[in-house]
């Protein structure tokens, strides 16, 4: 592998928005370490890639393991010495349905599980992986958000998840004014409603759209924006 080239790590990238993520950055150069925590999925996604061919690479992850998440580091260590992108893009919908779907009734496993995934596995990877954007001084990190985590727009239903992206964006904040002063920017992203295993068929955008603002979050400038909620290269409110 080519250490010269920029390395970015997608969580998650076995389909959907991580894998289309995985493929455009891969079409801009970049070495892509493809990352999901069901080993023949994530196999096969980054085969297919690479028969594309772009540099893209699995490593197995489940971002809800501390050691998986170590290990994730270790390699990228050994292999590269340095990460450049990190696209925090894993995440779950387990919302029940009819009544479950409520604040009144949700099960608290279902809150504990979701966050888990949404929130702690992106501060777990975030944790081990920005003392390697430090030593750099480079770094570009993505947390892949919605807009059902915006406050200014919460309504209910589906509270795991929306209350899983409204602490993202949290932390995405906290993350941003910790780093001031470095090169390492932090943003957060609303990749709107996206044709997706998750997001459905009926949903009115492509992939393709979909990522759009990730990868352009993921290859900022210099000086560029951090610790902004985007949607269309746009900021919005939290």
């Amino acid at each position: 592998m080519n250490i010269t080239n920029k390395v970015a790590v997608v969580t998650g990238g076995n389909r959907g928005l991580g894998f289309e993520t995985s493929r455009q950055l891969g079409k801009q150069g970049y070495q892509v370490i493809l990352t999901s925590r069901d080993a023949v999925k994530g196999e096969k996604a980054a085969l297919q890639l690479q028969n594309e061919g772009l540099n893209v690479n699995f490593h197995h992850l489940d971002v809800t393991n501390g050691e998986s998440v170590d290990k994730l580091a270790d390699f990228l260590k050994q292999q590269f010495g340095k990460v450049d992108s990190l696209i925090n893009n894993a995440g779950i919908y387990i919302d029940g349905k009819g009544e479950e779907n409520t604040i009144v009734n949700v099960k608290l496993e279902t809150l504990q599980q979701t966050l888990d995934t949404n929130l702690f596995g992106a501060l777990r990877v975030t944790q081990v992986l920005i003392p390697l954007m430090k030593k750099q001084n480079y770094g570009r990190i993505v947390n892949v958000s919605s807009g059902m985590g915006q406050l200014i727009d919460m309504e209910g239903g589906s509270p795991g998840y929306r209350i899983s992206k409204t602490a993202l964006n949290a932390v995405t904040r906290i993350f941003a004014s910790e780093l001031a002063g470095t090169n390492i920017l932090i943003n957060s992203v609303c990749p709107g409603w996206v044709k997706t295993d998750m997001g459905g068929s009926e949903a009115p955008r492509t992939l393709e759209q979909g990522v759009d603002t990730i990868v352009w979050l993921a290859t900022l400038p210099e000086n560029s924006a951090t610790g902004g909620f985007f949607r269309d290269r746009q900021q919005i409110d939290w």
